[in-house]
């Protein structure tokens, strides 16, 4: 066997079909696509056409709400944090927040921030900086004796802010 011998086995590279090059050739003319119609011409493309007919995507019922103004977060659990601190992904004597979980590879996405939740354990003493974070999350990471920087303003505060700025509209109104 030499260098100069190697070749991929028989059939393995097929050469591609040159259309219209004559009719001698077998795919002359018209190119392999028939005769006249929809589909001889270029530039088209039919996924999902039914001739017409309500095409099945349609016919089917829509389900569900994809709310608008929904926030996106990433979610991490305090357990996947406390095995990647384990490993030594995350260096627990810094602040845990986006770039570091990222860094870690625990969290993909969320535009809006990271939300801790608190399924499984954690041991080590962490501070986070994150967008959110459940009830269960904050008694495990104070219990730990670390501590959560909350980045965002929760749903409560901005209802309660909310709230404050229509007062000082009715009182302003009041006024006059």
């Amino acid at each position: 066997m030499k260098l100069n011998d190697l070749r991929d086995n028989k059939g393995a590279r097929k050469e591609r079909t040159r259309v219209g090059r004559g009719i001698g050739s077998g795919k002359g003319k018209t190119g392999g696509r028939g005769i006249k119609g929809q589909k001889s011409r270029s530039g088209v493309a039919i996924k999902g056409f039914e001739g017409g007919q309500m095409p099945l995507h349609m016919r089917l019922p829509k389900r569900g709400f994809n709310n608008p103004f929904g926030k996106d977060y990433a979610i991490v659990n305090v357990g996947a944090v406390q095995k990647a601190i384990d490993e030594k992904k995350i260096d627990a004597k810094k602040t845990v927040d986006q770039a570091a979980l990222k860094a870690a590879g625990l969290v993909r996405g969320g535009k809006d921030g990271v939300r801790l939740l608190g399924k499984g354990e954690i041991s080590a003493k962490a501070n986070f900086a994150v967008a959110g974070a459940s009830k269960g999350a904050v008694e495990a990471v104070e219990k730990s004796g670390g501590k959560i920087e909350m980045l965002a303003p929760t749903n409560v505060e901005v209802k309660a802010a909310k709230a404050e700025k229509t007062e000082t509209k009715k009182a302003a109104k009041a006024k006059k």
